[in-house]
């Protein structure tokens, strides 16, 4: 290792949607302390939503055109695991040792970052990196970001806060993407969150909902149903929704599951069949708002399939062969896959 870099390598975790200025900061540093920079780019495999508008292979380009020295970069995607920790850090773990080699514990690996909240409670996971603490790059959010990116209409105001808040080519990027295809889909889901929360902006606090989820296997497959509307319109999605003020969290989900799929079971034998059930609480599992949802497996280990049908906001209705769903994860509403992998695990 030369005298100039501090570390062979370091490492700066984020999602980048989109990379502005605030990331190029922490970037450009982290190239002045390490030899190369490992930028592991997360909530891969992900549908275009507008928490998470860009793929992965776009934020890369956002990122490496940001620099006249990006070969210098590593950037590798990074999967969610919502409510998994341990299993969030192995991958980054092997992401980072994939980068640098087997002999990783034989070089010097730093990890770059801003600790601003609550929210950055991942920097302290990994002690066997030495952490440098970022400078935080003040006026810069990516959340307003994509407000005003996706907030309808482009005007000159909007653009000029935007073309200040990111790097030229990011800006350029931006633009052509408003004339893409996805671009219109995404404007009307933020439209559809906001006008949602209007209904509730009213409340002395900010309201928290409560839904259900069925997760129903039956001979190796698992019932889904494919949005009709937003959020998530043409998602695929496990049968479920809002808990009435007069039910159960166990009577709504099997009410939802029938008018979401018509399957054709008796409550009593869908209510028999219930093989577990657990809460699902991420803060920022829902665009709508803070949403807690109880999901509940229901298991039916041989037979022939029900048959189903598409009801209620539901655009389609299908069994899929389980080893099939656990690679659709780019194609699941909010965190429905993450949900589908805690019972039902990944081969």
């Amino acid at each position: 290792m030369t005298n100039e870099h501090a570390f062979d390598y370091i490492v700066f975790i984020g999602r980048f949607e989109p990379f502005h200025q605030g990331h190029f900061g922490v970037v450009k540093r982290a190239l002045e302390l390490a030899k190369q920079v490992i930028v592991l780019v997360g909530s891969a495999n992900k549908p275009r939503t507008i928490r998470n508008p860009w793929t992965v292979a776009e934020r890369e380009v956002m990122i490496r055109a940001a620099f006249t020295d990006s070969d210098r970069l590593i950037v590798k995607p990074l999967r969610d695991h919502l409510y998994n920790d341990a299993l969030w850090v192995t991958e980054v773990q092997r992401a980072v040792t994939d980068a640098v080699g087997s002999d990783v514990s034989q070089k010097k690996v730093g990890l770059i970052g801003y600790n601003k909240d609550h929210t950055s409670y991942y920097l302290e996971m990994f002690p066997q990196w030495e952490f440098v603490n970022a400078v935080n790059v003040g006026g810069v959010s990516a959340t307003e970001i994509r407000d005003y990116f996706f907030g309808g209409a482009s005007d000159v105001g909007k653009d000029m806060l935007i073309q200040a808040a990111v790097t030229a080519p990011v800006f350029a990027m931006l633009k052509g993407f408003r004339d893409g295809p996805h671009y219109p889909q995404l404007v009307r889901e933020h439209q559809f969150i906001k006008d949602y929360k209007k209904g509730w902006e009213a409340a002395p606090y900010e309201p928290t909902f409560v839904t259900v989820d069925a997760v129903v296997v039956h001979s190796g497959h698992v019932l889904l149903i494919r949005r009709r509307s937003e959020p998530g319109k043409g998602l695929w999605a496990l049968p479920g929704g809002f808990l009435d003020k007069n039910e159960t969290l166990q009577t709504a989900a099997i009410r939802e599951l029938r008018e979401e799929t018509r399957l054709k079971l008796p409550t009593p034998v869908l209510a028999g069949s219930i093989k577990a059930r657990e809460v699902f609480d991420h803060p920022s599992r829902s665009a709508r708002g803070r949403t807690i949802t109880h999901a509940f497996h229901f298991e039916f280990p041989v037979g022939e399939l029900p048959p189903i049908k598409a009801g209620d906001d539901a655009e389609h209705a299908q069994w899929i062969p389980i080893s099939v769903a656990l690679e659709m994860e780019a194609h699941y509403f909010e965190d429905h896959f993450h949900i589908l992998e805690h019972f039902v695990g990944r081969s």
